[in-house]
């Protein structure tokens, strides 16, 4: 028990002091694909014309709440997911 505190605090290598990597593995990034830009762009859209809707709806009938409410939790979570897909996908390079 002693000898594992000894290696979390000292940062010492489980294996001894030899150090020799076993293992390299590079992850590269995904390509960006059109299909799913566009879909992205498609959805957008429909959020736009959802935000318009709902702002128009609250502003001409009398409803109980204020309209974000519902449109920052749809923006929010498509900002979301196209933030962690540009993120996890890699810039095409240009020439």
């Amino acid at each position: 028990m002693f000898a594992n505190l000894h290696h979390l605090v000292s940062r010492t290598p489980e294996g001894g002091a030899d150090g020799f990597v076993e293992e390299v593995v590079v992850r590269h990034r995904e390509p960006r694909q059109p299909k799913v830009e566009r879909f992205f762009l498609f959805c957008w859209t429909l959020i736009a014309i959802k935000h318009v809707l709902i702002i128009w709806v609250c502003h001409r009938f009398p409803v109980p709440f204020h309209q974000l409410w519902v449109n920052f939790p749809t923006w929010l979570l498509g900002t979301l997911a196209t933030g962690i897909y540009y993120y996890r996908t890699e810039r095409p390079r240009r020439p």
